[in-house]
């Protein structure tokens, strides 16, 4: 059995970047390129705290910010620019986060999914009349905006799929199968699989990946196994890439002894590449069994592959996690003595680690080490810097760094969008946080879930009620699904901010989509509703608890009748 005591999964405070696919891309794209990056970057490597320096960097402190008596948006003290598109909000109203008006086919959809949700020969009606043409970007849309709500979805995919003229894509067929895995609907999730299997050529190594992730991330190792063992009834090929597929799964869920194992019964009959191993020493590395890793790695040379950048920089990350950079100095040291220097991806890994535990200095030096070597950054890097410059308080000099990335060819991402916004976020810059946002809305990037998250925090503990609304509605026009996780932190930081009717209402709303509120989250909100003597808002929110409960155990009843009946036959 693994330790209890493995590592998170990856190291990145701004989201989950080390996949091994991912690596290989910016290992491949990282060769290509060479040269040294230029001047914007220099001001911020000096690695003595110099004259030159402002004092607020030497000893960063949180600028003051006016009091707040009331629920508008004031700027804040001495704002220099006025967010324009904050001015024209209207009245808050937290019942209408789900039901913006707009005359977008998938706001119509919408209102008709939520009031039809438990009907859905009156939803199917609803949406026959409702005078909205399918498409496959429309079905996409809407399944992207409901993936946190597994019955809408299901509903209207059905409906889709009986339209004339229609036809479901793989992609759109991807994401259903994601769908009911994710939601633990996994009878529903096989029943849409055989769907797609009478049709013929619609099941991929995509499909199958998503169906084991889901399976393995939801304990049912078994299940997850037996997937490949049954792949070639799926139309597919049980092969080096497939056998990758479920060993890679094994490992990101913490299961790389089943992974191991499963490799010593499958190694005999399928060949494995250099990607197998990588995918076991990386599996190893993330249980910090970094012994086997090793020897994993000595394997390796044994069925002729050499050790890659991937295979080193996966023991390095795992140095990092453990803060044992001497051991991190000796496999840099080693790479480039092997004629395996380095990428970008090892040395961001290890600035990155060197930034999370506060040695900003350090973290600076490896940036100095890998541009002497002639390694040029890139994007991750540049989300890397600006994440280590802002948690030690250098928001103008992380700033600078994001406004310079184009200048030196590289455009921000989505990821880099959403480090920044966290760490103006985590220092209360109000203002200066909508105006990132602002620009992102101008770019071509597309926000996401975490874009949205640190601000709405931000505002639920300020409790700035317009724009917490402005904020949600945008969420909702971007197709951008409030999951569990974001509406108990609206529930917990409207209860911090006094604001307890905003808070029953989204705790309404979580249970009508069919949510299970978190225990905890419904322990705050009841006992700051006796607190304030709120009575009938208190016996309300109990109601909705039990109905939620009594919703969860019916549904565990009905997978057991299920499951008893297929049994049986």
């Amino acid at each position: 059995m693994l330790a209890r005591h493995i590592v998170p999964r990856g190291i990145w405070v701004f989201g989950s970047v080390y996949f091994l696919e991912t690596l290989e891309t910016c290992f491949t794209a990282a060769n290509s390129i060479n040269g040294l990056l230029n001047g914007a970057l220099r001001g911020f490597c000096n690695f003595s705290e110099s004259s030159e320096l402002p004092e607020w960097i030497k000893n960063p402190k949180v600028e003051p910010f006016v009091d707040y008596m009331d629920d508008d948006f004031v700027l804040p003290a001495n704002g220099v620019k006025k967010v324009d598109w904050i001015d024209n909000l209207e009245k808050f109203d937290h019942k209408t986060i789900s039901r913006v008006s707009s005359s977008e086919d998938t706001d119509k959809i919408g209102s008709l999914l939520e009031n039809l949700r438990d009907s859905p020969e009156d939803l199917w009606r609803a949406l026959d009349n409702c005078g909205v043409k399918v498409s496959e970007t429309l079905v996409n849309k809407v399944l992207r905006r409901y993936n946190d709500d597994w019955i809408s979805a299901l509903n209207f995919f059905r409906w889709a799929s009986k339209q004339v003229g229609f036809v479901n894509s793989t992609e759109t067929y991807d994401m259903m199968v994601d769908i009911l895995g994710k939601m633990k609907q996994f009878d529903k999730m096989w029943d849409i699989v055989e769907e797609m299997r009478k049709i013929g050529g619609l099941i991929s190594l995509s499909t199958v990946s998503k169906m084991m992730r889901r399976l393995s991330g939801a304990g049912k190792w078994k299940d997850t196994i037996d997937v490949f063992y049954g792949i070639e009834s799926l139309g597919l090929r049980k092969d080096t890439s497939s056998m990758n597929v479920v060993l890679d799964t094994l490992c990101k869920e913490r299961n790389v002894e089943r992974a191991r194992d499963l490799f010593l019964v499958l190694g005999r009959e399928i060949p494995p590449n250099a990607h197998t191993f990588n995918v076991l020493i990386h599996g190893w590395c993330k249980a910090k069994r970094l012994e086997e890793a090793e020897w994993t790695m000595r394997e390796m040379k044994g069925y002729g592959f050499n050790p890659c950048v991937i295979s080193y920089t996966s023991l390095v990350e795992a140095y990092c996690s453990l803060h044992d950079f001497q051991n991190v100095e000796a496999l840099l040291n080693e790479m480039e003595a092997k004629g395996c220097p380095p990428s970008v991806v090892t040395y961001t890994v290890v600035m990155h680690a060197f930034g999370k535990a506060k040695e900003t200095q350090e973290a600076l030096r490896i940036y100095e080490r890998m541009k002497k070597s002639g390694c040029t950054p890139d994007a991750l890097f540049y989300n890397s810097l600006i994440f280590i410059l802002g948690k030690a308080g250098r928001l103008r000099d992380a700033r600078t760094i994001f406004e310079e990335m184009p200048n030196n060819g590289i455009t921000p991402s989505l990821t880099t969008y959403n480090t920044l916004i966290s760490v103006i976020c985590e220092h209360s810059q109000e203002e200066e946080a909508l105006e990132v946002l602002r620009e992102m809305k101008e770019s071509s990037c597309k926000p996401d879930i975490r874009t949205y998250t640190p601000l709405l925090k931000m505002f639920c503990k300020k409790g700035r009620m317009k724009v917490l609304e402005y904020l949600l509605h945008d969420m909702i026009r971007k197709d951008i699904s409030l999951d569990l996780g974001t509406f108990s932190l609206l529930v917990h930081g409207l209860c911090r901010a006094s604001k307890l009717d905003g808070a029953c209402l989204f705790f309404e709303e979580m249970v009508i989509r069919g949510l299970v509120p978190k225990y905890n989250t419904f322990r705050i909100l009841r006992e700051e509703l006796d607190r304030m003597n709120m009575r009938k808002e208190k016996e309300r929110i109990e109601q909705l608890m039990n109905r939620a409960e009594s919703q969860k155990q019916l549904g565990r009843h009905m997978r057991l009748q299920i499951g008893s009946h297929t049994q049986a036959g």
